[in-house]
């Protein structure tokens, strides 16, 4: 099968081995997959993982469990045991045995085929297209910063970073009615957010000030979370949703002389993010920057490093 391989370089495979479900796993023929900020640090050496890229995607069950083969699908990225304590204890995306798609164990989806535990499954409403179902697994992600800190309409909110996740983020924030604005240098990310209505700041005219009660960090660059502690009140909540191989030299003493809390904050809840897609409550589709078929992945990984463009796209389903 074709696949994009990082061995300590990214490569595109034409004749690449297919996976062999495990028990309990169902083969996936995948339809479209998504570039995000992770995928581009692994290939800066994040995770050290080595094998197929990619988390986010929609395909089509081929094989496994009858009552699954057919139907459309996006899966959760964490593949867990369920036997540990952590499992047991309700924790089971921080299960101590977990492999994670694409990115610590286990083959992800920039491939004609993956394999995936017939439990991460969920069916894709026929209202939905390719295109909007790519983004339920960032979505989700989006909708685990509300999950983890409840927001309140009293709030001074703000996103940091107005790129691929940093525009979900505002939107599935705006929905709570906070005071929210977004920060960021991106013109069209920063565009995007001023016709959704949503204030847009450029980093050059924030006025420094530690007035806000809760602040986002999407910017995948410790340079975000050194912004955030610049402007979150004393007591209030950073939130990190930034994943970068290097952090630098960072002074973390603000945090401790202010008591900030910092939550991270990874997966979240896909019934949410696929319920926010189909009644319209979120729109994705301004997102999409750029589409490549899967023969030109490395030229679209350049394309997703490049700040110019926000989701960059891989066709791998042939018509």
């Amino acid at each position: 099968m074709r696949a994009v391989v990082f061995q300590k370089k990214i490569a595109f495979r034409v004749q690449h081995p297919e996976p062999q479900p495990a028990a309990g796993d169902c083969l996936v023929q995948v339809h479209l997959a998504g570039i995000c900020g992770t995928d581009l640090e692994i290939v800066r050496g994040y995770q050290e993982f080595h094998g197929v890229l990619g988390h986010e995607f929609v395909g089509t069950v081929l094989r496994g469990s009858k009552s699954w083969e057919g139907k459309r699908v996006a899966c959760e990225i964490n593949a867990v045991c369920r036997k540990c304590e952590l499992c047991l204890g309700g924790l089971a995306l921080h299960c101590r045995n977990r492999t994670v798609m694409g990115i610590k164990g286990r083959d992800g989806c920039f491939a004609d085929l993956v394999a995936v535990p017939e439990a991460n499954l969920h069916e894709v409403p026929e209202r939905l297209s390719d295109e909007e179902a790519v983004f339920i697994e960032p979505l989700a992600a989006a909708f685990q910063v509300i999950a983890q800190c409840p927001i309140e309409e009293r709030m001074s909110v703000s996103v940091i970073g107005p790129g691929r996740l940093g525009l979900l983020v505002a939107q599935v924030l705006a929905t709570t009615g906070c005071k929210l604005t977004v920060v960021g240098r991106s013109g069209k990310g920063m565009d995007l957010c001023e016709k959704a209505g949503i204030q847009a700041i450029h980093v050059r005219d924030l006025a420094l000030e530690r007035n806000r009660d809760v602040v986002v960090d999407c910017t995948g660059s410790p340079a975000g979370l050194a912004l955030a502690m610049e402007i979150i009140r004393p007591r209030g909540t950073i939130v990190l949703k930034s994943t970068y191989s290097q952090a630098g030299p960072l002074n973390l003493a603000p945090l401790v002389i202010h008591e900030v809390r910092v939550l991270g904050s990874r997966c979240g809840p896909f019934g949410e993010a696929i319920n926010a897609l189909a009644r319209g409550a979120i729109n994705v589709r301004p997102l999409i920057s750029r589409t490549y078929p899967i023969e030109k992945a490395l030229e679209a990984f350049e394309a997703a490093a490049d700040p110019e463009n926000l989701k960059v796209l891989l066709k791998i389903k042939p018509k």
